[in-house]
């Protein structure tokens, strides 16, 4: 970049990885599937000679240290465990510019722990993703820092865009993005299995109850996010009168399924929480 806060198309833009997991290989792969991010402007560390090798085969620049991604990075992503934050920020601080955004998808760790291991006025975007970036079909929320400009966060949510839907809010709601939708794809993994098992059970090879199994939660979600109707109205419109549905519901009541969602969205809200306690 030319000057901090200037907007750079994405095509041009350089983008480094600090930590390369899951989901730092799901966005990767997900900007180079949408056409956002060219493989040779995406450069990755990572101490695994097995991931790196993985990401090698995205045709994406391997790095030999984290230094290197931010000196070879315009957008720095930092991908790492919330305990590493710290040592990995107090590595590369010295070599951050006003030219850099960082950008943390580290679960619980607050933009002001962030902040004060960088230099001051360092352009600082916290981003709580989840892995269907890989298929372009990911949630995530985005909360700048107090020295990002705008165009940072627009800069942000148009690469998260092209892989997903992306909103911006303030960071005091992150931990329950990431107890929602950061975790959620668990939640929805959990469901397609267990759906499937019963599929298993009462005949269906294993094979269509799969398929089935997925397919269906995939039609319900588009269902909820294209038609804009609560999904309690769309229950019911499937809840015929004294029908085979409704039965199936009352299982689910009884057996507390709505609130086992809940109990696990706070769950995992709260070890967000905690964990950003941990590494303040």
């Amino acid at each position: 970049m030319d000057g901090a806060g200037e907007s750079l198309p994405t095509k041009d833009l350089l983008v480094g990885f600090i930590g390369a997991g899951k989901m730092a290989f799901a966005m990767s792969r997900g900007f180079l599937r949408a056409g956002l991010v060219k493989a040779n402007n995406i450069t990755v560390s990572d101490p695994s000679p097995q991931i790196r090798q993985e990401f090698k085969e995205l045709g994406v620049n391997i790095a030999e240290d984290n230094r290197e991604v931010v000196n070879r990075s315009q957008l720095i992503v930092l991908s790492v465990k919330p305990n590493v934050v710290k040592p990995v920020l107090k590595e590369v601080s010295s070599v951050i510019s006003k030219h850099n955004i960082v950008v943390s998808i580290a679960a619980g760790v607050k933009l002001a722990t962030i902040e004060e291991l960088l230099p001051t006025g360092t352009r600082v975007v916290r981003v709580m993703p989840n892995t269907p970036v890989l298929v372009q079909a990911g949630a995530a929320v985005v909360a700048p820092g107090s020295s990002a400009d705008p165009r940072d966060s627009e800069l942000v949510v148009e690469l998260l865009r092209s892989v997903g839907m992306c909103e911006q809010g303030n960071e005091k709601l992150l931990d329950a993005v990431t107890g929602l939708s950061g975790s959620g794809p668990a939640y929805a993994f959990a469901a397609i299995e267990a759906m499937a098992d019963g599929g298993v059970k009462m005949g269906l090879p294993r094979d269509l109850a799969i398929k089935l199994a997925a397919q269906t939660m995939l039609g319900a979600a588009k269902m909820v996010v294209e038609t804009g109707k609560h999904p309690g109205q769309l229950k019911d419109e499937v809840c015929s009168p004294a029908g085979t549905t409704i039965s199936a519901i009352h299982v689910l009541e009884k057996n507390g399924f709505r609130g086992s969602l809940i109990d696990a969205v706070e769950a995992a809200t709260t070890r967000a929480r905690e964990l950003g306690q941990q590494n303040a």
